[in-house]
């Protein structure tokens, strides 16, 4: 299923429609979709390098109220959608004791991050942050900064290094981003503790 999904979005990069299903999937992808927006982005802007920070504009919009969306949903209809799931599975007390050690601080961190490198995924801190009630204003301009960093350099690579780029992000993604969620975690841990 996720491969069929992962085909299904890929598809899209090469429509004359492509901008919009890059919004409708950076608006999803922040709230509930599996798939990144990576996957039409960057074909995107390897293929018209220059709306290349036309589209990092779109994603980022879209990411961002997807992201607010996401806040919503959690802090308006937890109740109703998660509460009932968590239950039944026997994770509610697990859930709450992660909610109670959950702070501002952490979940700015996390926000920054997930929005940065998807680490954790962005739909899970998007609705923690709801369900947590953190500060809605500071979510956005953190969503801002981490998406609008996120595909703004993204663009600028691409545009700059184009293909090479592209493959060197694709083989080493995941250590790419692993790597800038072990240096936000220390400067995190440098400013909290020192």
């Amino acid at each position: 299923m996720f491969r069929r999904l992962y085909d299904w979005t890929l598809k899209w990069a090469g429509s004359r429609h492509a901008p919009k299903a890059l919004g409708a999937v950076s608006f999803v992808e922040s709230s509930f979709f599996p798939i990144p927006a990576d996957v039409l982005f960057i074909p995107m802007c390897l293929s018209r390098p220059e709306s290349a920070m036309r589209y990092a504009l779109i994603a980022t919009v879209t990411s961002v109220l997807g992201g607010i969306f996401g806040w919503m949903i959690g802090y308006y209809a937890f109740d109703l959608l998660a509460r009932p799931v968590l239950e039944m599975q026997g994770k509610m007390a697990a859930f709450e004791a992660l909610k109670d050690q959950t702070g501002t601080e952490a979940v700015l961190l996390m926000l920054v991050t997930s929005g940065f490198s998807h680490i954790p995924p962005m739909k899970v801190v998007t609705i923690l942050s709801g369900v947590v009630a953190f500060d809605l204003k500071w979510f956005i301009v953190s969503a801002i900064v981490a998406r609008g960093g996120r595909f703004y350099l993204l663009a600028w690579l691409l545009r700059r290094y184009g293909v090479q780029m592209a493959a060197f992000v694709e083989r080493r993604f995941g250590l790419i981003a692993g790597g800038l969620t072990v240096l936000l975690g220390l400067a995190w841990a440098i400013w909290r503790f020192a």
